[in-house]
């Protein structure tokens, strides 16, 4: 196998060592190249998910590997308030979610050198939240004021614009892949090369609109969610697919809608703890696209739910919000859609590891472990789940049936069976970054910002040799120090 070196560092090593001359042009020449080198490109992304958004700050050499950025993440501000789907309704929280932006806007302003300032891209990406949001006229006013906004930030404002679900699930297939080191590594010459074997992971994304699933098929598989891309300098057929109305809040809503009982406005809730109790107006669970509201609906009437645990009846009642029936190929995951069986290791993140965390599940487990861990979670009284002190009462209450949820959604859906399932690992981050598409999406956009340094191609073992007897030579012919 032919192995190439990058010359830039190499070069910068041997001529180091050269400095022994102080009258050496090549030593004035290798300090002009890493004053260089060090100029360092900064990228923003503002993540905009349903029930909220995030600025990331990233930055990465001037020099690109493969014509695409080695990213790094600089600073993740969580945006306090609702998503931005909520916005336009009431201009008093217009005004305040606004605020929220420039608290950590400003932030990231102090974290880039200020001559960096007007040449940092500026993305918005907006996820499932204003993908359910049906109000074209509403959703075109909700970005147009954001982009106004965005503007007048001394950075180089590129959009502000709505990704598909496949766009999420690959960006994010991307982020865990590049945490991971599966696309490149740094080897004895302190460059970049693809791994051995250049093999991938699978990645399951659970927001609280939608979810994700992308994972690396055969290059021959066709169809509308394949996506074949080009990723430091190789190839890729990616599956993705997003399923609308499936992410954990929306999922929720439709569950509390599928649960019977002869009162409307008294419940038993199979899916909440003993000892537990709430009251929602039927806004919350109707004023959305996911469900269908109910004849002679009424947003303001009080529904009455208390816990009445009961962990199968919950399961069934999960279980019925999935279509896993209709199929017009040989294999499907739910809803009719296609999908190869799952292979390899796959990494389940966002909702997927909060669920598992609040059952005591960390990293990896069997099915038997995370089925009988939902069991005794459901089962356990309000009081008890209290003294999980890192989980307000807020998510609390959702962890029976999003433990269902998530059990159903990778054994019923996704067709994990107890040997693939211990491939599964449910992870928040990876080497203290976190897992989400936002990375992926600034590794992508990578590709349309120019190096500030042009890529020095590699150079192959031949050549590689002989360099090595010119500098053997010079350092022999090279004149002493006076």
């Amino acid at each position: 196998m032919t192995h190439s070196f990058t010359v830039g560092p190499f070069l910068f090593s041997v001529f180091s060592f050269l400095q022994i001359s102080k009258h050496s042009l090549i030593s004035h020449t290798v300090l002009s190249l890493l004053i260089v080198l060090q100029l360092r490109p900064y990228g923003i992304v503002i993540d905009s998910g349903s029930s909220r958004s995030n600025v990331y700050l990233y930055a990465w050499p001037g020099e690109k590997e493969n014509e695409t950025g080695v990213v790094t993440e600089i600073k993740n501000c969580r945006v306090s308030g609702d998503g931005i789907s909520e916005m336009k309704v009431d201009p008093e929280k217009d005004a305040k979610s606004l605020k929220a932006f420039s608290d950590c806007m400003g932030e990231v302003m102090k974290a880039i050198p200020a001559a960096k300032h007007n040449t940092t891209p500026l993305f918005l990406g907006a996820t499932a939240g204003m993908r359910l949001l049906r109000d074209e006229q509403r959703s075109n006013e909700i970005l147009a004021s954001l982009r106004e906004y965005l503007i007048s930030f001394p950075f180089a404002f590129q959009n502000a614009s709505i990704i598909t679900g496949q766009e999420e699930g690959l960006y994010g297939w991307i982020t865990v892949n590049y945490l991971m080191g599966n696309f490149f590594e740094k080897n004895l010459w302190n460059t970049y090369a693809r791994p051995e074997g250049g093999k991938t992971v699978g990645s399951m994304d659970l927001g609280g609109a939608s979810t994700q699933i992308a994972f690396v098929v055969d290059d021959d598989l066709r169809g509308p969610d394949y996506m074949h891309i080009k990723l430091y300098g190789y190839p890729y057929n990616v599956y993705t697919h997003s399923f609308l109305c499936y992410g954990k809040n929306e999922a929720e809503k439709r569950i509390l809608d599928k649960i019977e009982s002869s009162n409307p406005t008294y419940i038993m809730n199979p899916c909440y703890a003993e000892g537990y109790n709430i009251t929602y107006n039927a806004s919350f669970i109707y004023d959305t696209e996911c469900t269908k509201k109910p004849k002679n609906y009424n947003p303001t009437q009080e529904i009455f739910m208390v816990g009445a645990p009961d962990s199968n009846k919950c399961g069934s009642i999960v279980k019925s919000i999935f279509d896993f029936k209709t199929c017009s190929s040989s294999h499907c995951s739910f809803d009719g859609v296609e999908q190869p069986p799952v292979t390899g290791e796959f990494m389940a993140y966002a909702g997927f590891f909060y669920t598992a965390r609040a059952l005591g599940i960390n990293g990896s487990s069997d099915l038997d472990q995370f089925n009988s861990s939902v069991s005794k979670f459901c089962h356990t009284h309000w009081t008890l789940k209290q003294e999980k002190t890192w989980i307000s009462d807020r998510y609390l209450k959702t962890y029976c049936y999003a433990a269902h949820y998530v059990f159903s959604l990778l054994g019923d859906g996704y067709k994990f069976d107890k040997e693939t399932w211990k491939n599964i690992n449910f992870e928040k981050e990876v080497k203290k970054t976190s897992i989400g598409w936002s990375l992926g999406y600034m590794l992508s956009m990578s590709n349309m910002i120019p190096s500030e340094v042009k890529q020095i191609s590699p150079m192959t073992n031949g050549v590689f040799a002989g360099l090595i007897f010119l500098f053997s030579a010079l350092t022999i012919v090279a004149p002493s120090s006076n």
